[in-house]
């Protein structure tokens, strides 16, 4: 039988090495352990394992669970580590995964605000009360910063540097960064934190920003919540999401000049692969410029 304790090395390895985010790690325990289930059921053990059983279970998983390109490639990823760890640690003569092809994923254009439309978004008239000032600074802070909805509801008082419009973030894998804010992120903040934050914050002692009606932290759900009033309030004929400010702040710095390298920072990004979809966005809007005004387009 393969040995268990091989997949909680391995997903510890992916946790502390990798540096993994709690919901890949999840993903990774579920993939694993429906491997080990398999190669157990074949009375298989690590070394018995051979290229051609391998394919063999990606089929048998592509075609009984009618799993999506992009689904199966998380599959075929996962096993690959799994492989790669027994080799590296010599419970393995050699890895049979090493050859294993994952599907290609045709990938996605993130979509994105205009600046005159995020402007618009951003004069949204949430009022003057505390919760109106705690919404008009995360719709300022999202667009601003670039930071994911999971990192704002986080974000702590002493993580804040306004002065010199700073702000510490915990981002995926519990890796730190600081990401900037433009003026206006930062009036909106200070105004939320002199007039709105203590209303909210009389009842408990929370130690994040932004907080909930009752004193407590924010979920993520409620920062979509406040994207969608906005984009109500304002009469925007679009689907608006948090991540749509994050992909509208990267195409937008890059439009503007910003380098590759420095948005890739900025977004927390460990690979400037993921950043460089951003450099297609803005690709694709200068080939419809090209084609709505060059006179042999």
């Amino acid at each position: 039988m393969p040995d268990i304790n091989a997949i909680e090395g391995c997903l510890a390895h992916l946790a502390l090495e990798i540096g993994h985010s709690p919901n890949t790690q999840l993903a990774a325990r579920i993939i694993l352990e429906r491997f080990h289930t398999w190669a157990e059921k074949k009375s298989f053990v690590w070394q018995d394992i051979r290229e051609e059983h391998l394919e063999e279970y990606i089929r048998l998983q592509s075609v009984s669970r009618e799993l999506s390109p992009s689904s199966l490639k998380l599959e075929i990823v996962f096993v690959r580590w799994l492989f790669r760890y027994l080799h590296s640690e010599k419970q393995i003569p050699a890895d049979p995964a090493e050859k294993l092809e994952a599907p290609h994923i045709q990938r996605h254009l993130p979509e994105t605000l205009t600046v005159e439309e995020v402007e618009k978004l951003l004069d949204a008239d949430f009022g003057n009360d505390p919760l109106g000032l705690r919404n008009r600074a995360i719709l300022e802070v999202l667009y601003s910063s670039g930071m994911r909805a999971g990192e704002i509801v986080t974000v702590r008082i002493e993580a804040m540097n306004l002065s010199e419009q700073t702000i510490r973030v915990t981002g995926k894998g519990d890796k730190d960064r600081v990401v900037l804010i433009g003026a206006k992120a930062a009036n909106a903040l200070r105004h939320y934190l002199e007039k709105g934050r203590p209303a909210l914050a009389a009842n408990r002692g929370s130690g994040e920003v932004f907080l909930a009606q009752h004193g407590g932290r924010l979920t993520t759900a409620r920062i979509w919540q406040v994207v969608r009033e906005a984009m109500k309030l304002t009469g925007l004929n679009k689907k608006i999401y948090p991540h749509l400010l994050r992909h509208s702040f990267a195409t937008h710095m890059l439009n503007g000049g910003a380098d590759l390298r420095v948005i890739q920072e900025l977004l927390g990004h460990a690979s400037i692969g993921t950043t460089e979809i951003y450099t297609h966005v803005d690709s694709e809007r200068l080939q419809n410029i090209h084609h709505r005004f060059h006179p042999r387009a």
